[in-house]
């Protein structure tokens, strides 16, 4: 709600409450005004005293007098008013407003902040950089505990001190800004609230997942969502100043912070304990006094010598004051109720655990979701039964009983809202968003669809629904759509290359998307920008707003240099004139050497090609060397391995031609720049066997996209010796590392493993071990072979006979050049067979019930009206026009040689798979169309011959 609203406008807000803030604070130690407002003569002042009313405290009758009402509005307006924001509006407006934080910023509105220095260990230059939170320092890990102990010390000084002695209020108050402003100058960003403001551990539990109001940050359209820190350029324009300060960020997005942490102890620990000192808290006024007028008359705001009462009795019950010195009754009454509130919060936790595993089973994340809405509404409406009483029970009854109402029904509307949520929930709506976001940029018309409503109005059930029925949405764009989606979540850190499988997995049935589709635009993103999938670089959100920043101020330096009529420069040259500037803006944002030269980088069309294309280069050649290497003598001298690798050559293949395929759309838009023919040169040397056959793509029109210098060079004649006879270590080397390459179909990382087995046996069963629970079954399968295997004898094709299923079908022209999962689901679906010499394996004249594969051995077939019997050979299906026409076997086929093995696949479970997947129907249908045309070509031929003999 309040994202929308502009920086400049909360400035002056801000402004205006932190003067007042200030000026209420100087109140505490000057004013001589306020008491005339107390007077009980004020008759219209709800601050008034009653000198015939007997407030008693242990017994005791209290006198009434005029006071200063300084501490009474902080403590009865203020303090419950930032409740109610949090819960209601979230913590995206009250960090936004809240004074203290603005004055935390001083230090970097002036520029005095911490540096430290940092040698870059390539160039060996020193630079200084902001000073950040280490996450694995002390305080990194344990600040939590630290903020939640400052607010457990602050309201036992609050009941021992500050409540009421305004003197003492102003020196804590004042003494907290400045240490909010020393950690300004510490640390960079907004390091005091993450950090250390006491304030943090009430917004945690008030404003997460979300205020009643609050925006959504991941269904936001604006790069710039809820508090996160911004700020205005010369220009007017608001820009992010986000330093990354801490990982997951509540000003980014505080729902994301919130499901990040739901499950960790720490997060229970401090609800369940929130919720107990809270108790304890309120509880102790009535342990203190014996009654609950003494608190609700907000007599303990204005009450004088509140340190002379820190020695007498701390308790008074049934009618007896006990002799523990209130010093000591303050804090052992709130640590008592604090440790109550962790012990029956964990046990109610388990036995609501245990209550629902009987029944319909939640997910531990929503059930303990749940658990932390109920103690958020209770503690909320506990709250308010004492929260600013003391003022509101001086106004008119209807007036109360409205506030009370009003109360009730914000926190049920909350616990509505906030009941519905969940992880997955959170996550559907993350990726809609994405994907909303891609096909906004595919400018589709959905309005005539939707009676007027536009893309933004769609929820995510909707959009799904309309990327299945859209006219003229093709696959080819549902895979551009989700490779949008794919790339925003790797670059926002909301999920890796690991996980991205599982994450993405509701979108992709949404889309029609396969996982060997997943794993194919994964490796094409690995092409475009291969640190995306650089498992070393840490990304996230956080880090992702601080460089988007950075560069954003770059590009707002180049122009103005470019709008002061200086001559046309690169990215570089331009800001190399104002040093000082590009050096303040590396400070403000915490760049480092590498940020600011991919910042540059982006920034430079030249450059930027010049590098991917670099990176190209040297993936390019580790793909050829591997290819080459898998084309080793020694593993074709091994038949049965040298035939499951074709499974792994096709992939190394695939991969060479999407990098190819990368490096020509760079050459396209380099135009006869002499880096573009650095680049053709060294392509057409270096994939000499690989490069025509991309060119020749007719889908591609590469003659068309690339000028004709270009063109030439990259048809010529390349070179490129195979290397031969290479160390059986390289070639272990390399298989090791296909298997745990992530974006590497898990057919081929199976084939890696089963490779390596023979190849260097010790080490594939210790990477096995590490493979047993892989998450797909073809990968745990032969790592659990790998291991069982007799370690006396190799590892045969028969020891895996899903392996040998796969060797089989990916050396027919049947089956050839299927994805991975397609070949699996043909494996699963057949069955070997053994023959003995002479074993009839098919009569002729039944019906084709089975597609046929010759593994191993040798069979002849004999049709009638032919001389000679055809020779049935290893790697060859039979007669699958009869198969597929489910017409009679037009000859009879017989074993050879013992043993005969076939690869035997019934007809309805092959039609079954037609019917489920279109990619091998077409498939089918081209493979057998060529091949009804080679017949009609052949019977022409021979009738020909025919007549003129």
């Amino acid at each position: 709600m309040f994202a929308r609203f502009s920086e400049r406008t909360f400035h002056w807000v801000r402004w205006v409450l932190t003067i007042g803030w200030l000026l209420a604070i100087a109140s505490l130690f000057y004013d001589p005004f306020s008491a005339a407002l107390t007077r009980w003569e004020q008759t219209w002042s709800p601050f008034r005293v009653d000198p015939t009313r007997c407030i008693t405290v242990q017994g005791n009758c209290l006198p009434e007098q005029p006071y200063p009402i300084g501490t009474s509005l902080f403590w009865g307006i203020v303090v419950p008013a930032g409740i109610l924001i949090l819960l209601v509006f979230g913590h995206e407006l009250w960090r936004r407003i809240c004074p203290l934080s603005f004055l935390s910023q001083i230090p970097r509105a002036l520029g005095w902040q911490r540096q430290r220095t940092k040698t870059d260990p390539k160039t060996g230059k020193v630079k200084s950089e902001l000073a950040k939170v280490k996450p694995n320092s002390w305080l990194g890990r344990n600040y939590p505990y630290l903020q939640f102990g400052w607010l457990f010390v602050g309201l036992c000084l609050r009941i021992l001190v500050i409540n009421s002695d305004r003197l003492a209020l102003g020196l804590w108050l004042l003494g907290t800004i400045a240490i909010a402003i020393t950690v300004g100058y510490l640390y960079g960003g907004k390091s005091w609230c993450q950090y250390f403001c006491p304030m943090a551990p009430v917004q945690r539990i008030y404003g997460e997942p979300g205020g009643l109001f609050a925006s959504k940050a991941h269904t936001s359209e604006t790069p710039i969502t809820q508090s996160m820190c911004r700020t205005i350029d010369p220009e007017g324009k608001e820009r992010s100043a986000c330093v990354a300060c801490q990982n997951p960020c509540i000003d980014i997005d505080s729902e994301r912070s919130y499901w990040d942490d739901i499950t960790d102890r720490t997060t229970r620990w401090l609800y369940y304990g929130y919720v107990g000192l809270v108790v304890g808290y309120f509880g102790y006024y009535y342990l203190y006094a014996g009654n609950w007028n003494y608190y609700m008359s907000g007599y303990w705001a204005r009450q004088t010598d509140a340190i002379g009462q820190w020695l007498k009795p701390g308790f008074y019950l049934a009618g007896q004051a006990i002799a523990i010195p209130k010093l000591l009754a303050v804090p052992l009454t709130l640590g008592l109720f604090t440790v109550l509130g962790v012990a029956i919060g964990l046990a109610a936790e388990r036995a609501i655990r245990q209550l629902w595993a009987g029944s319909a089973k939640l997910p531990r994340e929503v059930l303990q979701h749940r658990i932390f809405t109920i103690c958020t509404f209770a503690v909320f409406n506990f709250f308010f039964i004492f929260g600013g009483r003391s003022i509101i029970t001086q106004l008119p009854y209807k007036v109360q009983w409205l506030w009370d109402v009003s109360l009730v029904l914000l926190s049920a509307f909350w616990l509505q809202r906030a009941w519905a949520r969940s992880p997955r929930l959170y996550s559907l709506e993350n990726l809609a968003n994405r994907f909303r976001k891609q096909l906004v940029k595919m400018r589709l018309d959905v309005a005539q669809y939707f009676e007027g409503r536009s893309i933004d109005d769609l929820n995510p059930h909707e959009l799904y629904v309309l990327a299945k029925v859209l006219p003229g949405f093709t696959q080819n764009q549902r895979r551009e759509a989700y490779k949008g989606v794919l790339r925003e979540s790797l670059e926002e850190g909301f999920t890796d290359t690991a996980s991205s499988l599982e994450v993405l997995r509701q979108l992709r049935q949404e889309l029609d998307i396969s996982d060997d589709d997943h794993r194919e635009i994964l490796a094409q993103l690995g092409v475009e920008d291969p640190a995306l999938l650089d498992p070393n670089r840490q990304r996230s959100l956080e880090n992702l707003v601080r460089l988007t920043g950075y560069r954003r101020a770059l590009e707002r330096t180049i122009a103005l240099q470019e709008n002061r009529g200086g001559p046309r420069q690169s990215a570089l040259e331009s800001l190399a004139v104002n040093p000082e500037e590009l050096a303040a803006l590396r400070l403000e944002y915490g760049i480092s050497d590498s940020d600011e030269e991919r910042a540059i980088a982006q920034l430079d069309r030249v450059q930027a090609a010049e590098q991917r294309g670099d990176r190209l280069i040297a993936r390019l050649t580790v793909e050829v060397d591997r290819f080459r290497r898998l084309h080793q003598p020694q593993l074709l001298a091994q038949p049965a391995l040298s035939s499951l690798l074709t499974v792994l050559r096709s992939t190394v293949r695939h991969q060479q031609e999407l990098v190819i395929r990368g490096l020509l759309e760079i050459l396209e838009r380099l135009g006869n720049d002499p880096v573009a023919e650095r680049f053709a040169q060294t392509l057409s040397t270096l994939a000499a066997v690989t490069l025509p056959d991309v060119l020749a793509d007719p889908d591609d029109r590469w003659s068309d996209r690339l000028t004709p210098e270009i063109w030439q060079q990259l048809n010529a004649p390349g070179g490129g010796a195979c290397a031969i006879d290479l160390p059986a270590s390289d070639i272990a080397d390399d298989l090791a590392h296909l298997l745990g390459e992530v974006e590497m179909p898990p057919t081929a990382q199976a084939v890696a493993l089963f490779g390596l087995a023979r190849v260097d046996r010790p080490r594939a069963v210790s990477l096995a071990r590490d493979w047993l629970a892989a998450p797909d079954p073809i990968v745990a399968d032969t790592a659990q072979r790998v291991v069982d295997a007799d370690p006396d004898r190799p590892l045969l094709l028969v020891d895996c006979p899903t392996l040998e299923k796969l060797a089989a079908l990916a050396n027919t022209d049947f089956f050839a050049d299927l994805n991975g999962q397609l070949l699996l689901e043909v494996a699963a679906r057949s069955e070997v067979r053994s023959y003995r010499a002479g074993a009839e394996i098919v009569e002729a004249g039944d019906t084709c019930r089975e597609l046929l594969v010759l593994i191993e051995g040798d069979a002849q077939i004999t049709r009638p009206g032919e001389p000679e019997p055809t020779a049935f050979h290893p790697g060859q299906v039979l007669d699958e026009l009869e198969v597929l026409a489910h017409s009679e076997q037009t000859g009879t086929v017989v074993a050879l040689s013992e043993p005969t093995r076939i690869l035997a696949m019934p007809v309805d479970r092959f039609d079954d798979l037609l019917d489920q997947d279109r990619e091998l129907s077409r498939r089918v249908l081209e493979l057998e169309s060529r091949r009804l045309q080679q017949v009609l070509s052949l019977r022409s031929t021979l009738a020909t011959a025919g007549t003129v003999g």
